[in-house]
C-alpha cells in the first residue's frame, strides 16, 4: 500500500475539478475576451469561478484576481504595493516575519536591493510571531505589513486577526499568504483584517499553476506584467480558462467539505502523531500544538537524518518531507525549525507528515507500523544517535 502524506507539497486534483475543467480544454475553448458566444461561454466560467472564490474568502467577487498560483500572488502583493505607493523614499518600509515562504522572503531581500527597508520579525520557540513584536516594528513610512497565516512546514497558525488589527490602526495595508490554510480553516478576509490575501489551487485539490489575490476594494496595486486589460488592469494576459475553472470548483468544494473534513484529518493526524511519539524514543513535535492547522505534524527524530529517512520511507511506499517542496534539494536545513530555536542538527532530523481528504486509517496504520522501523535502522547507522536520543 502506498502512503501519501505530502499534501502541503501539493494535492491530487479532485475528480469534480477535473470533471468541471475537461469542457473548457475541447468544445468550450473561447477566449473568455472575446465577445462571441464561444468567448462568452468562457467569460460565464471565469466569472462563476470568481464568485466561488470570493464566497470562500467572504470577499466580493470584483477583489479576485485570478494568477498563476501563490507565488505570482505574493510577488503581485509586495511588490505592487510598494510599487503603488509612490517614489518617495519616506514611504518604503515593509514589516514581515522570519519564517514566511520563499515567495514572500525572496521578494524582500529583492526589495531590499532595491532601496526599501525590511524588517523580518523573529517568532518564539513555538513558531508563532507576537502581535506587539510586529507593532513595535513599525515606523512612520512603513507600506505594509506581511504575514502567513499557516506556517507550512509546522502548520502553526499565526495571530493574524490581532495583526490585522494593528495594521487598521496604523494605516498600515496587511497581507496574509494563507496558501496553506485555504480549505483547511474557515477563511473570511473581513474577520481577519487583511488588505491582501494569497491562495493557490493545488493546495486544495485543484490543477497547478493558478491561484488568486484578493486585494480589497480601494487598495491599489501596481502590476507586475502590462500588456491587455485582462483582470481589471492588475493581471494582463488571456486567462487559463479550464484553470480558473478548476480553482473554483476547488474552493465550491472546499467550503462545502471543510466542516467534514478538518476533524476526521485532525483525528488521523493525532493518531499518527501520538503513536510515532510513543513507539520512537526522543522523538517530539516541532512548533505549536494549540493552534495549528488539522493536516500538519512536523516531528523531530534525533539521530536520525531527515532527507535519509524521506527515502528510507518512499522505498516502503511512504511519501512525506523534511520541508518545504520548493526547497528540496536544498542542503541548507528549514529555515522555519531554525528560526523556531531548533539546532541545524535537530532541523536536520525532522519530518513533516500532511495529510488531506484521501488519507484513509489503514494508510494510517501502514505508516505507524513502517515509521518506526525506519527511524530505527537509520539510528543504528549513525554513530551520534545514541547521545542525540538522549537529549
Amino acid at each position: 500500500m502506498n502512503v501519501y502524506l505530502d499534501y502541503n507539497a501539493t494535492t491530487p486534483v479532485d475528480p469534480a475539478v477535473l470533471d468541471a475543467m475537461l469542457p473548457y480544454f475541447a468544445r468550450n475553448f473561447g477566449n473568455a475576451g472575446s465577445v462571441h458566444s464561444a468567448g462568452q461561454r468562457g467569460r460565464a466560467a471565469v466569472d462563476a469561478a470568481r464568485e466561488s472564490v470570493a464566497a470562500l474568502l467572504g470577499a466580493k467577487p470584483s477583489e479576485i484576481v485570478f494568477t498563476s498560483g501563490g507565488t505570482e500572488s505574493d510577488n503581485l502583493a509586495l511588490f505592487g504595493a510598494v510599487a503603488a505607493s509612490g517614489r518617495e523614499a519616506s514611504r518604503k518600509h515593509v514589516v514581515t516575519t522570519t519564517i514566511e515562504h520563499h515567495a514572500v522572503l525572496n521578494v524582500c531581500r529583492e526589495l531590499e536591493k532595491q532601496g526599501v527597508e525590511v524588517t523580518f520579525v523573529p517568532v518564539g520557540g513555538q513558531g508563532v510571531v507576537a502581535p506587539d513584536d510586529i507593532r513595535r516594528a513599525l515606523r512612520p513610512e512603513t507600506i505594509l505589513i506581511s504575514v502567513m497565516h499557516a506556517n507550512n512546514e509546522t502548520g502553526a497558525i499565526q495571530p493574524i486577526e490581532e495583526i490585522g488589527r494593528i495594521a487598521a490602526e496604523a494605516g498600515v495595508l496587511f497581507h496574509c499568504d494563507a496558501v496553506q490554510s485555504a480549505g483547511k480553516l474557515p477563511l473570511d478576509v473581513c474577520r481577519l483584517g487583511v488588505s491582501l490575501l494569497s491562495i493557490s489551487a493545488h493546495k486544495m485539490y485543484g490543477p497547478k499553476g493558478v491561484g488568486a489575490l484578493y486585494i480589497r476594494s480601494g487598495v491599489s496595486i501596481e502590476p507586475l506584467l502590462h500588456g491587455g486589460r485582462q483582470e481589471r488592469d492588475r493581471r494582463p494576459g488571456t486567462e487559463n480558462v479550464p484553470a480558473i475553472v478548476g480553482l473554483g470548483k476547488a474552493a465550491e468544494l472546499a467550503r462545502q467539505s471543510l466542516a467534514d473534513d478538518a476533524p476526521r484529518i485532525r483525528a488521523l493526524r493525532d493518531r499518527l502523531e501520538i503513536s510515532l511519539l510513543e513507539n520512537i524514543p526522543g522523538a517530539r513535535v516541532n512548533g505549536d500544538t494549540s493552534r495549528r492547522v488539522p493536516n500538519t505534524s512536523n516531528l523531530l527524530f534525533p539521530g536520525a537524518a531527515g532527507e535519509a529517512l524521506v527515502i528510507a520511507l518512499d522505498l516502503e511506499g511512504i511519501a512525506c518531507s523534511t520541508g518545504a517542496a520548493c526547497s528540496s534539494g536544498s542542503i541548507e536545513p528549514s529555515h522555519v525549525l531554525l528560526m523556531a530555536g531548533l539546532s541545524d542538527e535537530d532541523a536536520r532530523s525532522s519530518l513533516r507528515f500532511s495529510l488531506g481528504r484521501h488519507t484513509s486509517a489503514e494508510e494510517i496504520d501502514r505508516a505507524i507500523s513502517a515509521i518506526p522501523a525506519a527511524v530505527e535502522r537509520l539510528r543504528a547507522l549513525s554513530p551520534l544517535s545514541a547521545g542525540a536520543v538522549g537529549r
